[in-house]
Parts: structure tokens; C-alpha cells; sequence
């Protein structure tokens, strides 16, 4: 077998993290209050930018309506950024942390995947680099849980913390937490007292569980304000999405500078001011879009869960990410940033936009846990003879659900109805 040595020519498509694409990701994932904030601190910094006079409200809103006593806190990304000087991190691994925290949310949670954030990352760091910054340093900031994945994982990174638990307390807690697929604390109790634990010392230990905060980001700054970016209104079962214009502040370029300094330019280039004018663009037409895709977004999920606002909670419809990105064109790594910290006012008061996102639990069919528990509620009701969960299983799955005996479990006693042995 001879070895040939040759040149070909390959056409790949390769999706690059430019800066303005970059800058455009963290504008999305701003909450309202810290949009405006940004918007006001390039207002004051580039000189080609100005607020447009017309939006009177908001000029009123700064100065009268508004208690800035938030402002002068900083916020909880703010002080985990700031907790990375104390680990002597080198650049790389403050790079990750900063990409690790720039996907927590208010409550605290890790709301990316780790190959969701390689891939935010464009590849340049792997999921074992990820995965270390996660556990050796995110983990160990304060306030002590942030960044967990689920809440068994909350608890533990909270109970690693804390220096005055002794190691057969610790281990006790891991085994309660490990047992998650047994029916009740009662069979955790008899399984540690068989392990030689006493009664006394799996009290002690639940405490500690139930002293966790299993959302550690809520506590570290009270909100004392909160308004909405897009509001819902019905009118004869028709509804409408709009974006709140009341207290935005409307920019505009300040074109008369702008066609002077293009002049000056033309005799003696200047990057650095090209550059702000070019930043001046960018801000107006992304900030636009920021809002317009906040919209998009809103109406969908809307449309979707519309009879959920027609006071039927049990219309709330399963919805993803990844539906929601498929419909309107973009990733679901990008509507799960436009997703965080954003509020709708509706006719049932203020609430987040992604708590009207309910995962479906069938892999086939499109089912809310709330759906799920009507129905098996009504198969009990129906029922002659006590069916067990197996049997309630099978009958949901002749039509179409696909879901295992442990599912039917787990939310018949979320119900609140006994098993067939004892209905």
C-alpha cells in the first residue's frame, strides 16, 4: 500500500463568536432594570447618542417614581465575579468562570448544561475544564450554593460548605440524598437504622437538609422593584403582546454631530471615534432587536398557553425551549437568555416569563405534570375496581403517552391518592 500525498480544497460553515455577536448574547440575557442602567452609562459616554425628548415619562420615572436604593447594591453576578480575585485564578480559568456565571440565574441556578456552555464557548474550552471551574470554584462561592443543577445538588454543595458537620453526619445526608426513588422518609429512616445510625442522628440530619436554601440567589438582594418588559392584554378572547414603552428610554442618534465629525474625519482619521459612532449604531439597532425578539418570544409562549389565562390552570400547555426557538429561528441556548430575568404583565398579575414554560413529562406526547395528574385523578375516580399504578400505566399508554409505572407513581402521590391497596 503506497501513501499519496495531496492537497484538497473544503467548504465548511463554522459559527464564530465575534465580539459584536458576543456583545449581542449579553444585551439579550439583561433583565429590564440593568438594560436601562447600560443604556444610561452609554448615553453619558458616548457623546453620539442622546435620549429622545419625546418619552417625558421616563425623565419623570428617574427622578420622582423610581427608590434607586438598588442601584447603589451590587448585584449577585457582580459579587461572584468579584469572589474569583480571592481563588488567583490565571486568565483561562477566569475567562470560564465568567462564562459559568454569566449562565446563573437570579435564583442561583446553573440554567446551562455544561456541553451548553462549551458550545456558548465556541468550542474553546472543553466539558472537563468546564466542569472543574464548576465544581472547585463556583461551588465555593457565596452565597453557598449557587451555581447547582438540580436541587439534591443545591443541598450538597451547601453541606460541603459548612465546617462544623461531622463525616458520619455528612455521610448519612448523602445516603438520604441518594435515596431518591424510595416511596417515603419513612423507608430512608429504617434503611439508615439498619446502617447503624440512630434515631436521633437522622433527625439531626434532615434538619440540616431542611435548613438549605434551595434558591440561595433570592436571598442575597432584595428586589424593590420589578416591571415588566412585555404586557398581555384581553379583549373578547383575542389577545395582544406589547413591549412597555412607559420609563424606556427612547435613544436616538444625534445625526448633526454625527455629519460634522464625518467631515473632520474626512481631513485626519480617528478610529477611536469611528468607533463610537459605530457603537452608537450598534446600541440603537441591537437594543431594538433585543426588544422586538423579547416580543416574538412572549407572543409565542402566549399562544400557546392562551388558555391558561382564561383562568384554567389546567391549560397549562408543555413547552420547551426548543419549540420556542424552532418557531422563531434561533437557538435554544439564545431563548434561554431572553427567558432570564424577564417579566409579562397579564390579567392574573406580574410573573416571569419562563414560569409559563411547563416541561412535558411523555417523550411522546406533549403532557404537563398538571395534565398528568388530572387525568390519573380521573381514572381513579372512574374506576370499579382499584387499578394499580402498572395498570393505570398501560391504559394511559394505549394512548399514546409512553410513560413508565414509576412516573404514574411519583404523580399519583404528588395527588394525594393512596394505592390501590388501601382506596
Amino acid at each position: 500500500m503506497s501513501i499519496i500525498l495531496s492537497k484538497n480544497l473544503k467548504q465548511k460553515q463554522n459559527v464564530k463568536l465575534t465580539p459584536s455577536l458576543k456583545k449581542s448574547i449579553d444585551l439579550l440575557q439583561l433583565s429590564r432594570f440593568e438594560l436601562i442602567k447600560k443604556i444610561d452609562k452609554e448615553i453619558i459616554e458616548n457623546p453620539f447618542l442622546e435620549k429622545n425628548d419625546i418619552n417625558n415619562d421616563y425623565e419623570d420615572f428617574n427622578h420622582s417614581d423610581f427608590n434607586f436604593d438598588i442601584e447603589s447594591k451590587v448585584s449577585l453576578r457582580e459579587s461572584l465575579i468579584a469572589q474569583l480575585d480571592d481563588f488567583h485564578l490565571n486568565e483561562k480559568g477566569i475567562k470560564i468562570s465568567k462564562l459559568i456565571i454569566g449562565c446563573i440565574d437570579e435564583a442561583g441556578e446553573l440554567t446551562e448544561s455544561i456541553d451548553g456552555i462549551e458550545e456558548i464557548s465556541n468550542f474553546k474550552y472543553s466539558e472537563e475544564e468546564i466542569e472543574n471551574i464548576l465544581l472547585n470554584i463556583i461551588h465555593r462561592l457565596s452565597p453557598s450554593g449557587i451555581g447547582y443543577r438540580n436541587y439534591k445538588e443545591c443541598i450538597k454543595i451547601q453541606i460541603d460548605n459548612k465546617n462544623n458537620i461531622s463525616k458520619a453526619k455528612r455521610a448519612l445526608i448523602e445516603d438520604i440524598l441518594l435515596n431518591d426513588k424510595l416511596d417515603s422518609l419513612t423507608e430512608i429512616r429504617e434503611i439508615a437504622l439498619k446502617n447503624g445510625y440512630s434515631d436521633k442522628e437522622f433527625k439531626s440530619a434532615l434538619n440540616e437538609i431542611k435548613n438549605c436554601d434551595l434558591s440561595p440567589g433570592l436571598n442575597f438582594e432584595k428586589t424593590d422593584f420589578i416591571e415588566a418588559d412585555l404586557k398581555v392584554s384581553f379583549v373578547d378572547k383575542n389577545f395582544e403582546v406589547a413591549f412597555n414603552d412607559n420609563n424606556f428610554p427612547l435613544l436616538k442618534l444625534d445625526d448633526d454631530l454625527i455629519s460634522n465629525v464625518k467631515k473632520e474625519l474626512k481631513k485626519k482619521k480617528n478610529e477611536e471615534i469611528l468607533q463610537k459612532i459605530n457603537d452608537a449604531k450598534w446600541l440603537l439597532t441591537s437594543v431594538k432587536k433585543r426588544n422586538e425578539t423579547v416580543k416574538n418570544v412572549g407572543e409565542y409562549i402566549c399562544t400557546k398557553q392562551i388558555a391558561f389565562f382564561e383562568d384554567n390552570p389546567l391549560k397549562l400547555n408543555a413547552l420547551s425551549n426548543k419549540e420556542i426557538a424552532d418557531e422563531i429561528g434561533v437557538h435554544p441556548s439564545t431563548v434561554s437568555r431572553i427567558l432570564r430575568n424577564k417579566y409579562i404583565d397579564t390579567p392574573k398579575g406580574v410573573m416571569p416569563l419562563k414560569s409559563l414554560l411547563v416541561s412535558s413529562v411523555s417523550k411522546t406526547r406533549d403532557i404537563s405534570a398538571t395534565q398528568l395528574m388530572k387525568l390519573i385523578k380521573d381514572i381513579v375516580n372512574s374506576e370499579n375496581k382499584p387499578k394499580s399504578d402498572k395498570k393505570i400505566a398501560i391504559e394511559l399508554n394505549k394512548r399514546g403517552f409512553s410513560l413508565a409505572r414509576r412516573t404514574i407513581s411519583k404523580y399519583r402521590k404528588k395527588n394525594n391518592i393512596p394505592s390501590s391497596r388501601y382506596r
